[in-house]
């Protein structure tokens, strides 16, 4: 039902509206003049205004004028009771969705034209509602982050989505390259389309070679009927080439071929199909160095990275964590139907701190094990494996001298300080109820020096 505010200084008109579209069931406001629903515009919004034109203190053109400045998606309806050529021009250019004198049919124009505002809203709920939905299982809303650097990746992946181009997405294991390519599948014309993956680093070459290619039958021993390859079966959709870095080379040149000519030649067949197929393909190698090391081919990746992503590794983009965290949380507690409220603030701080080489999927997986092991309504850090809880950059020697061990390929001794202090000082925060003065005492340290470390890691 929609939300009407009705003004008008005739306090029994105000009064018939109110009652005739309170018993449809709407929400209904009302004010005894312009200057009144002026100042409830302020605070509120409305999803129609229906407002006499003549009032004393500002007319209704003035109102609607307002009114379309603050809240554009109103629908506004004016009335008169002396209807003049200029009061319906005047209403016409300032915005007014309808015009409506009043007699005696005031009542029932109004109710026919409320009536058709409200289904008008109504779709526009449940098409706003499934979209969301479709994006949320399918699409772009499985991809977790609020920092700079994954808003810039969202509005890439919209900007790329709607083109036929073929895309490179790089980066660490377990960043969430799939969804991404998933993601420009499902915001683009190709979206009613197949969306086919294929492991590349999951096949011996001669068998990738069938799985994309086809076969015909008396192809290979076992090849007993005609089988379309995955080019064919992802025809005006895409294929997402998974871990293209492990392809060999005998199937990079194959795989250019058709890049190139648009065309595959199942095995055992003569004859070329055309396939129309948008490639997006992934890995976690930096091919450019594999280029170097003539492991992979260079004319292959100028053909494959037309728009390269990169999606940085989770220890990058440490804001994302407690969103990340908060998302697990909630979608392991339902499947396992436990009664799990959140996670206390010791158990954030070590998850925030932790470096994450597996990244993201490294922590879906953390916060499943917790919330499996977890027999309180919190989750707590004795549930945490011992790596998050103890941290990896600096690993103790065990001795009892108190000496540490440094890892074989070092450690960035200034990070992990940094990482440390901010770990702290956020759990202090937490644990505090986020008082500043209380946090410094926890820590030992003046106000003035938790608040000189606060603004340091943008800690608010």
């Amino acid at each position: 039902m929609a939300h009407i505010l009705i003004v008008d200084d005739e306090r029994s008109i105000c009064e018939l509206l109110e009652i005739t579209f309170r018993k449809e069931g709407h929400r209904v406001e009302v004010a005894s003049s312009g200057e009144v629903a002026r100042r409830r515009l302020e605070s509120k919004i409305f999803d129609i205004i229906i407002s006499d034109i003549r009032m004393p203190d500002m007319n209704g053109v003035e109102l609607l004028t307002y009114a379309k400045e603050v809240s554009p998606s109103t629908i506004f309806l004016l009335i008169t009771g002396v209807p003049t050529v200029e009061t319906a021009i005047a209403a016409v250019n300032a915005g007014a969705d309808r015009y409506v004198i009043k007699d005696h049919e005031l009542v029932d124009q109004l109710r026919r034209a409320v009536r058709q505002v409200d289904e008008t809203l109504r779709l526009k709920n449940e098409a706003g509602y499934l979209r969301r939905e479709l994006r949320r299982l399918t699409g772009q809303d499985n991809i977790i982050g609020h920092s700079a650097k994954m808003r810039a990746i969202f509005d890439l992946v919209l900007t790329v989505a709607p083109q036929s181009s073929r895309v490179l997405i790089t980066g660490e294991s377990g960043t969430g390259k799939e969804l991404v390519a998933r993601a420009i599948h499902e915001n683009s014309s190709r979206a009613q389309a197949p969306f086919i993956t294929v492991n590349c680093g999951a096949f011996p070459e001669s068998l990738l070679e069938s799985e994309l290619f086809g076969y015909m039958k008396g192809a290979f021993t076992g090849a007993t009927e005609n089988r379309h390859g995955l080019f064919q079966a992802a025809h005006g959709g895409t294929l997402f080439l998974d871990e293209i870095g492990n392809m060999s080379s005998t199937m990079q040149v194959k795989l250019y071929r058709v890049l190139q000519e648009g065309k595959v030649r199942p095995l055992g067949c003569n004859e070329e199909t055309d396939v129309d197929v948008r490639v997006i393909a992934a890995t976690n190698r930096d091919l450019e160095k594999a280029i170097e090391a003539e492991e992979f081919r260079e004319d292959l990746f100028y053909r494959l990275a037309v728009i390269p992503i990169h999606l940085p590794a989770l220890r990058e983009r440490r804001d994302d964590i407690a969103l990340l965290v908060r998302a697990f949380l909630e979608r392991f507690r339902k499947s396992m139907t436990k009664p799990i409220e959140g996670i206390e603030p010791e158990a954030m701080a070590l998850l925030e701190a932790y470096d994450w080489p597996g990244n993201v999927r490294e922590l879906e997986n953390t916060i499943e094990r917790a919330v499996a092991l977890e027999t309180g309504r919190l989750v707590s850090a004795g549930v945490l494996p011992e790596k998050v809880r103890y941290g990896t950059p600096v690993k103790s020697a065990g001795s009892s001298n108190g000496h540490v061990s440094i890892p074989e390929e070092g450690v960035d001794l200034e990070q992990y300080i940094q990482k440390t202090e901010r770990a702290h000082i956020v759990a202090a925060l937490e644990a505090c109820d986020g008082v500043g003065t209380r946090a410094a005492e926890l820590l030992k340290m003046t106000y003035r020096s938790f608040r000189h470390y606060s603004k340091k890691y943008n800690i608010n």
